[in-house]
């Protein structure tokens, strides 16, 4: 019955999208300063490895061997990844245009500061980004979505003409 409420019901869809523009302009705020503020991830990372080393790690082993490996050779690729995936991530969630897939890459992001020791409002921001991904296609009921995207809301539309008669 909640779940029904909470993917069908119009005043579900007012809440979700509170929840959808709240989150879409701290990604968009946040991204921006990163922006115009000359970001660089190489700082961040190396103080996630950092995390991990000691009685205290806060930064699980795991995760600190593929920022060494994988992701500090490549920060600055990570740098623009991140700048630029805050936008992105924000422009989605406000014009409620691909909002799943915002607020999915919204969330990897979250989960990706989590485990590399940055608290901050990372699991608030996770639990409503989860929530959006839950509100189905509710969540971008009040956006642009359902004006833009209605050819390929259709099921199976690639169904060849004898597949669809049988």
């Amino acid at each position: 019955m909640l779940r029904k409420w909470f993917q069908e019901h119009y005043s579900a869809a007012v809440l979700l999208t509170f929840i959808r523009f709240y989150l879409g302009f701290v990604w968009i705020s946040s991204g921006a300063g990163k922006i115009t503020g000359g970001f660089d991830a190489s700082g961040f990372i190396q103080g996630a490895i950092a995390k991990s080393q000691g009685q205290e790690a806060i930064v699980q082993g795991w995760w600190a061997a593929f920022l060494e490996k994988a992701a500090l050779p490549y920060s600055d690729l990570f740098s623009f990844l991140v700048m630029w995936g805050e936008v992105l991530v924000g422009l989605a969630l406000l014009l409620g245009l691909f909002t799943k897939t915002g607020a999915f890459f919204g969330a990897v992001m979250n989960l990706a500061f989590l485990l590399s020791g940055t608290i901050s409002s990372n699991p608030e921001m996770l639990i409503m980004a989860a929530l959006l991904l839950a509100g189905g296609i509710n969540t971008s009921r009040i956006g642009l979505e359902p004006y833009v995207k209605p050819p390929f809301n259709k099921p199976n539309i690639f169904k060849t003409e004898h597949q669809k008669a049988s």
